[in-house]
């Protein structure tokens, strides 16, 4: 075998890979999420709606404190989703979806992120009531909830080995790759160098443990996203005579009343449902890993929390994006897509800054993704290893080996694999949902009832589901 034979046997194995991944996100895993979402919120009595008032009282309280000791607060764990959340594509991906379907996508991203912040609640709420101790605070996860609750193993160690492959390596890697372009293209920064800065500003952040990257977190993804809604607003003002047409136009589209870019009504819901569940990670399992490091006096707390990252990453930040590239205009009028449309189009609002501006926006969005990823990362290899050393070459393997590859390689084959890996653990998480649901649904009984009769911070004790008050630490 030559090297054209292992070239052209890579390239079908990238090309397989990839069909699996279409094929698993379009006709499974979407109606899936889709099913789970809508049940989830009958269930729950709709409290995505009727709560949001609850979750904002929420985000301005902080248990940082438990024993005393201190742990990572409610507020840092909520960073810490968002930071992986929100990464490149909340700027990229909503320019695809724009392009592929339409500014009608955009309402059907919209709508996803209110049916997916239900399902959110419940991994996360399940994520804390399954916690467990650890050296440094708690640890938990969708691993945690499958074996404690579910008690399959098998299934755990599954879910585990999936999402260390998926975030802690390869889509790190992915993440390092955007900002390098971002910075080449900006600034025209030699991408091996900014690897090497990356690599090592990652590594000192992940070796700090837990404690630093809630810190880092905390600091940096509101930073990023006031940033990001300032710009928006700045463009919103300056083109304030065509917002209300551009609403008109995303409804219009929507229903496929208006085609003017993308394809027809099929294209515009199918962009808008990936784009969204794609953003905001909810169902996919990624979250529970972080929100169970918080400490709370009740598991609902942290799911309503959640729930409103949720609203934050698709219903604020992915719109900031939509509003750019629909104000611009240009998604008819060119070939650009992804990345390059997002910057074009700030630049046709605010001049050659635009580039720079969305570089700089890259380089917090993927780099607080990198270390919120890591950490995903670490929770799983924890579950599946006590030994120490493991977990510190993990860290070098993700916070330093994949970022520098990132930097310079060429990621269609890691996108690929990431994307079935990310499939498969998805059907993992939503299958420990079917099967544990319930509990979701009796902490948040349990909360509204405290709230009700006048509690401000309700408390969660082991007794309100007693069939399974040995297998939690409540």
């Amino acid at each position: 075998m030559d090297i054209n034979d292992i070239f052209s046997a890579s390239g079908q194995l990238c090309r397989g890979i990839a069909g699996v991944s279409d094929f698993l996100w379009t006709y499974v895993l979407i109606a899936a999420l889709l099913c789970c979402g809508l049940y989830f919120t009958v269930r729950t009595g709709f409290m995505q709606f009727r709560m949001v008032g609850e979750m904002f009282r929420l985000l301005t309280r902080s248990g940082a404190k438990h024993d005393g000791k201190h742990y990572v607060s409610s507020f840092q764990a909520f960073t810490m989703s968002l930071g992986s959340a929100v990464g490149t594509g909340n700027l990229a991906g909503v320019a695809t979806a724009i392009t592929i379907g339409g500014p009608g996508s955009v309402f059907w991203m919209w709508v996803i992120a209110l049916i997916g912040a239900s399902t959110s609640f419940v991994e996360t709420s399940l994520a804390q009531l399954f916690k467990r101790r650890s050296d440094d605070g708690f640890i938990g996860g969708p691993a945690y909830y499958i074996l404690y609750g579910l008690r399959k193993r098998w299934l755990a160690a599954t879910f585990a080995v999936l999402m260390t492959i998926t975030f802690g390596l390869s889509y790190n890697s992915i993440q390092s790759n955007t900002i390098c372009a971002a910075m080449d293209g900006a600034f025209g920064l030699n991408r091996a160098i900014v690897g090497a800065v990356l690599a090592l500003l990652a590594s000192v952040i992940v070796f700090g443990g837990i404690k630093r990257i809630a810190h880092a977190c905390s600091v940096m993804v509101p930073f990023m996203a006031i940033g990001y809604i300032v710009v928006t607003v700045l463009v919103l003002v300056i083109n304030y005579d065509q917002i209300p047409g551009m609403f008109v136009l995303i409804v219009k589209s929507a229903f496929g009343v208006e085609q003017v870019s993308g394809g027809a009504l099929g294209m515009a819901v199918l962009a808008g449902v990936k784009r969204g569940l794609f953003s905001n990670e909810a169902g996919e399992g990624s979250a529970p890993n972080v929100a169970a490091t918080a400490s709370v006096s009740h598991p609902a707390k942290q799911g309503l929390m959640q729930s409103l990252a949720v609203f934050t990453d698709t219903l604020v930040v992915c719109t900031c994006t939509a509003f750019i590239i629909l104000l611009s205009g240009l998604y008819t009028t060119t070939d650009l897509n992804g990345i390059e449309l997002t910057q074009s189009a700030l630049n046709h609002h605010v001049g050659n800054a635009g580039t720079v501006l969305i570089a700089v926006a890259i380089f917090f969005f993927a780099f607080s993704s990198i270390i919120a990823n890591y950490y995903y990362g670490e929770a799983n290899i924890r579950f599946l290893t006590k030994k120490r050393w493991v977990v510190d070459v993990f860290r070098l393997l993700s916070g330093a080996v994949m970022v520098m590859f990132g930097a310079v390689a060429s990621l269609d084959i890691v996108w690929n694999i990431g994307d079935v890996c990310m499939a498969l653990l998805t059907i993992c998480n939503l299958v420990a949902l079917a099967g544990l649901c319930r509990y979701a649904f009796i902490l948040l009984k349990d909360y509204r009832s405290q709230r009700k009769s006048g509690e401000s911070e309700p408390v969660f004790r082991g007794e309100t589901i007693p069939e399974i008050k040995d297998e939690i630490v409540w």
